[in-house]
């Protein structure tokens, strides 16, 4: 049987973070903002990857 791959969903800020460039802190003040999509479980946020890609991708 073949393991089943889950693709990621949704990215940390720590993540978004790196993928930026940008410290922590303007990755929260990002979501802040409600740049993109995110939700928070707990103490965790967490940033819906297709709202991410779609603001990271745009021309505008």
């Amino acid at each position: 049987m073949k393991p089943v791959l889950c693709e990621k969903k949704t990215y940390t800020v720590a993540e978004i973070a790196k993928i930026l460039g940008v410290s922590k802190g303007a990755a929260y003040s990002l979501v802040k903002e409600n740049t993109f999509k995110s939700i928070k479980i707990g103490k965790s946020i967490r940033i819906n990857k297709e709202s991410f890609d779609k603001w990271f991708y745009s021309d505008e």
